[in-house]
């Protein structure tokens, strides 16, 4: 549809949110995201049955993890929608972007080395 998002959001395709784990959704904060949502299917419409079940009970893990460290849950989502809903995927790429924006960059960027 060659809908406009944020620059800044960078898209992961995977078969089914199922295949997101609780490791990637961490990793890619320690990697410098300041945060990260799941976009998948609508509840009851997952080709996989379960998947994006699975990938909500992932998700309000790690926020709770993210609470238990001080951090804010909000760094982390789940929105389910489908594949037909383009102008909403848009609408909440910018939606969390912004929520994102205002709680500033991640506590869990790596400080890196610069070269001398």
């Amino acid at each position: 549809m060659r809908l406009q998002y944020p620059t800044n959001v960078e898209i992961i395709r995977v078969p089914c949110t199922g295949r997101v784990d609780i490791i990637h959704l961490l990793k890619a904060l320690e990697d410098g995201a300041d945060g990260v949502y799941v976009a998948g299917c609508e509840e009851g419409d997952c080709h996989y049955l379960t998947g994006n079940l699975k990938a909500r009970k992932r998700v309000v893990y790690v926020q709770k993890v993210l609470e238990d460290l001080g951090v804010e849950k909000e760094r982390v989502a789940m929105y389910n929608l489908s594949a037909a809903q383009g102008p909403r995927f848009v609408e909440i790429a910018k939606e969390f972007t912004a929520i994102v924006t205002a709680l500033g960059p991640s506590p869990f960027k790596k400080h890196r080395a610069k070269a001398a």
